[in-house]
């Protein structure tokens, strides 16, 4: 049995998450993390910060806010426990942070833990090393009107994969505004697009001479994000002190 602990239990993607679990046979939730610790009824305890928690768990899964950064990584540190960190909009001294702790501890981070989307971004690199010198790259990403952070984690991830085959010689543009907004060659561009209840849909586009190519993403649910989540904190608990992705899982490495 994984004993799993998740931050950000009360918010949207915590409750994906409980509902699937609770039908899990080999994996329990015993304990949450949550500012509203009183929100819903839970059928686990809820504490506002992981120093917290006085359950035994093996991992913990986290969608919350980069605010709880440094508690979520000092519980995993003390304690030798696994984390999968799926929030995003942290920043870079955030992210650095990640990076040291990650010799302590194993960490699986990831923008986007959908399969589906780290297949769009491996087909994205594909296209990028046959088309990247003779088309435009552009990328918008769609999700809902709540969503604080723009662009979108994955919209990054993909850009920064797609750069990367470039050697990294793209600057980004986020969004266009004005009369001198011509495109420059060598850049990404990248767009938000924030309404209704999308739980997230991106589009990288390879725009060349008379011909368009489009790999798209669609979420029709956040269950999607639960279960990749799942799958990650299933593989980390198998790995030694590091920090892990889901390039990294879905090649088996």
């Amino acid at each position: 049995m994984i004993n799993v602990v998740i931050s950000g239990c009360n918010g949207s993607m915590g409750r994906a998450l409980t509902n699937i679990i609770d039908e899990m046979d080999d994996m329990k939730i015993v304990a949450g993390i949550d500012k509203n610790i009183n929100l819903y009824n839970n059928n686990y305890p809820v504490y506002e910060s992981p120093l917290s928690i006085k359950e035994k768990c093996d991992v913990i899964i986290d969608f919350s806010q980069p605010s709880n950064l440094d508690g979520l990584l000092e519980y995993s540190i003390n304690n030798n426990i696994a984390i999968v960190i799926a929030t995003t909009g942290f920043s870079e001294e955030q992210e650095l942070k990640i990076k040291e702790a990650s010799k302590f501890t194993r960490i699986f981070m990831s923008s986007n833990t959908s399969l589906g989307v780290n297949v769009l971004i491996n087909l994205s690199k594909q296209a990028t090393n046959i088309l990247g010198n003779m088309t435009d790259i552009e990328i918008i990403e769609k999700h809902h009107n709540k969503k604080v952070d723009a662009p979108s984690g994955t919209a990054k991830m993909i850009a920064n994969a797609i750069n990367k085959e470039l050697d990294n010689s793209m600057e980004f543009n986020y969004g266009r505004y004005g009369n001198d907004s011509k495109r420059k060659e060598k850049e990404i561009g990248i767009h938000a697009i924030r309404g209704g209840t999308i739980p997230g849909e991106h589009t990288v586009i390879f725009a060349g001479l008379d011909e368009i190519i489009e790999i798209k993403h669609t979420a029709l649910s956040k269950k999607v994000f639960a279960q990749g989540a799942i799958k990650a904190a299933q593989y980390i608990l198998e790995k030694d002190n590091g920090i892990y992705d889901m390039d990294m899982f879905i090649n088996n490495n």
